[in-house]
């Protein structure tokens, strides 16, 4: 057996809604290929992937994610009536706490931050101790789609506002090297259908079945609303999308990483929770192209 020692990794996962669902199959490679995950920072989708990941619930979460309907992720959109969101996010966090269970962050073996940002203070806010639920609820709070969440007695909302791939709280790690997932990359042209051959998808067990029951609990005695102007939020999600993306350059260029896997942006729309497979399967897929020789590359791979 080889007693080679394991490069340890810095892991950054950005934020992009449905995509960061291919961050599942990120983590896959890595940890197939002998890379031993000691840090992980996450914004938005990135700080929920990364947060379970982190208490050691991937599997089961991936499990359950694969078998969402779009039925299903209407049933977690407890709607708002406030004028700071459609959606408030409850039944979303109470669902991913009867999966994972209520953790603390300082309690988690690996070190973790959730990223946020302080709406009315214009800054980031890097959230490393406390409730690792309330840190997912506050990191993708979406603005108009998710009511800001309060924490300290300030409104927090998406971490992905200022910074999609927050690579500067990873700086001071003491590990081999950094690598980072962007969701907001290059889109993938129409002539060059993107390659979603997944590894195997994971067997039908009792947890599935159990969160499934424990959704349909949720289901709503009365029809959703459906009165909202979600087309108006399409238009914004796909403005969001481009800051982001411009964002994420001018990030990556101030605090490069050793590795960046791009994820297409039009690889899936915010909500289509409903494609995890081909989401986790192209998140693996990406990994397997990207070069990880070269030493303190500075580079971007796709």
């Amino acid at each position: 057996m080889s007693t080679a020692k394991r490069k340890t990794v810095s892991l950054v996962l950005g934020s992009g809604g449905a995509r960061g669902l291919a961050h599942i199959g990120v983590i896959h490679w890595l940890e197939e290929n002998g890379l031993e995950i000691k840090s992980i920072v996450g914004c938005s989708i990135g700080a929920v992937i990364g947060g379970i990941y982190a208490a050691g619930k991937l599997d089961e979460y991936e499990q359950w994610v694969r078998s969402l309907t779009k039925l299903d992720i209407v049933t977690l959109l407890d709607l708002s009536w406030e004028k700071g969101g459609f959606v408030r996010g409850e039944k979303l966090i109470n669902t991913l706490i009867g999966l994972v269970g209520e953790k603390r962050i300082e309690d988690l073996p690996i070190l973790y931050t959730a990223v946020a940002t302080d709406l009315w203070g214009q800054k980031e806010v890097w959230i490393r101790s406390g409730s690792l639920f309330d840190a997912m609820r506050a990191s993708f709070a979406i603005p108009l789609f998710f009511t800001p969440f309060k924490w300290k007695g300030v409104d927090l909302v998406d971490g992905g506002v200022l910074n999609p791939v927050p690579i500067a709280p990873v700086c001071g790690d003491q590990t081999d090297m950094t690598i980072a997932v962007d969701l907001n990359g290059p889109a993938a042209s129409p002539a060059e259908p993107m390659d979603l051959s997944a590894s195997p998808a994971p067997a039908p067990s009792p947890i599935r079945e159990k969160i499934n029951r424990f959704i349909s609990r949720l289901a709503p005695p009365t029809p959703v609303p459906v009165s909202r102007d979600w087309g108006a939020y399409e238009v914004a999600t796909q403005a969001v999308d481009a800051m982001q993306s411009a964002i994420a350059r001018q990030k990556l260029a101030a605090y490069p990483p050793d590795v960046v896997i791009e994820i297409p942006m039009n690889a899936c729309r915010v909500l289509e929770f409903n494609r995890a497979a081909e989401m986790i399967a192209l998140g693996y897929r990406m990994a397997t192209r990207t070069d990880f020789t070269t030493s303190a590359g500075r580079r971007h791979m796709s």
